[in-house]
């Protein structure tokens, strides 16, 4: 996911005060009280923000965060907001380390309040292309994002007439990293909390890898490494957002998942908000500790032209996901994202031919095997 879904201002010393609303889903979704409600959007309801809206600035501003809201550092736009400028930070560093480039970085803010700082290392000696981006958006869901949110049984509008557009604030880190070598598998990550103007919020994300080729071994180390990370919090977490990844990255013409998986989750409200804000966060610190041991191990192997060939071809497959099925890039596009950050995630190059099949018994074959038959690694 490439964009990130809402969630309002939420003070850790709110929870006790916290009530609900019961969706039509029969699901309780956590409100804040009236009283502490921030205003999140004064903008037209019926323009709304657009892909104009974003202004490029010299340098990152210190918080994205919009006065308007509830202020203090201890809300959770805050919390949330500093925990992924220092993941930014965390990962960049680590993946500078392995490959030896530097990130390009630029940041943008917008007119009615929020911005972003994008991250890119292109051409690197490891990577082809890696982006790491922050963003923290206010903006108002329109009624066909509101449809597609309640579809997943869940409902956004509550106290809202039907069809009227929906204000939200967003926050989310994410990340994609492509390797040059075929044998180095590509990784993504995203990790975001939103609120709606009513008081509504949630969070979601997920971590998930995309080997060219199967390496069981390395399979074993990202999954198991997921797992240990969700059963320091919840051991029912790994084996319902493993299930929940296979099914979200489903290449559904296809018949095939982009990759071998890992977590997702979304909508998640079931417990008090500072919980699963220690989830996310421990989520995004464990990322490199699941995936670079995977690009140190590989980056230096041998490949042949039509390994490389194959690896283009599974990019386009990661390509044809994203711009098809993948709620975030659409959320993007539909909310009037910024263009640059929501399509960060596609490869630098790809490659399609007509009616392709790997040849019986082979190593392409098997790694394919796995993605329409998806396994227990951990």
């Amino acid at each position: 996911m490439n964009a990130f879904v809402s969630a309002a201002a939420i003070g850790a010393g709110h929870q006790s005060s916290f009530v609900t609303d019961r969706c039509a889903a029969h699901q309780i979704v956590p409100r804040l009280p009236s009283s502490n409600r921030p205003r999140l959007c004064p903008i037209s309801m019926s323009g709304g923000p657009s892909w104009s809206d974003h202004v490029p600035v010299a340098e990152k501003p210190r918080t994205l965060i919009r006065e308007d809201g509830i202020s203090g550092s201890d809300t959770m736009q805050s919390r949330f907001e500093s925990m992924i400028r220092k993941a930014q930070d965390d990962i960049c560093a680590q993946v500078e380390a392995l490959d030896g480039g530097k990130f390009h970085e630029d940041s943008w803010i917008r007119e009615n309040g929020g911005g972003g700082i994008s991250r890119v290392l292109q051409g690197g000696n490891v990577f082809e292309k890696a982006g790491v981006n922050v963003s923290v958006v206010y903006g108002t869901m329109p009624p066909e994002a509101v449809a597609a949110a309640s579809a997943r049984g869940v409902t956004r509008d509550v106290g809202y007439a039907p069809g009227e557009a929906v204000p939200f604030f967003a926050a989310g880190i994410s990340s994609v990293m492509h390797p040059w070598n075929p044998m180095a598998p590509t990784m993504h990550f995203n990790y975001r909390y939103f609120e709606t103007d009513r008081g509504l919020w949630w969070f979601g994300g997920g971590t998930d890898l995309t080997p060219s080729y199967l390496y069981e071994e390395d399979a074993k180390h990202f999954h198991g490494t997921l797992k240990k990370c969700c059963d320091r919090h919840d051991e029912a977490y790994f084996p319902k957002f493993k299930s929940w990844c296979d099914d979200y990255f489903l290449i559904k013409h296809r018949g095939e998942r982009r990759g071998l998986g890992g977590i997702f989750f979304d909508d998640l409200n079931d417990r008090p908000a500072d919980e699963i804000f220690k989830f996310s966060t421990d989520c995004t610190n464990t990322v490199c500790e699941a995936y670079l041991p995977l690009v140190e191990r590989r980056k230096d192997e041998e490949y042949t032209e039509a390994q490389k060939t194959w690896q283009q071809l599974r990019r386009a497959r990661y390509v044809e996901y994203n711009l098809v099925y993948d709620r975030g890039t659409v959320f993007g596009l539909k909310t009037g994202g910024r263009i640059e950050s929501i399509l960060m995630s596609l490869p630098l190059t790809a490659r399609w031919e007509y009616d392709h099949s790997p040849e019986a018994g082979s190593w392409e074959e098997k790694t394919l095997a796995v993605l329409k038959e998806p396994k227990d690694w951990a």
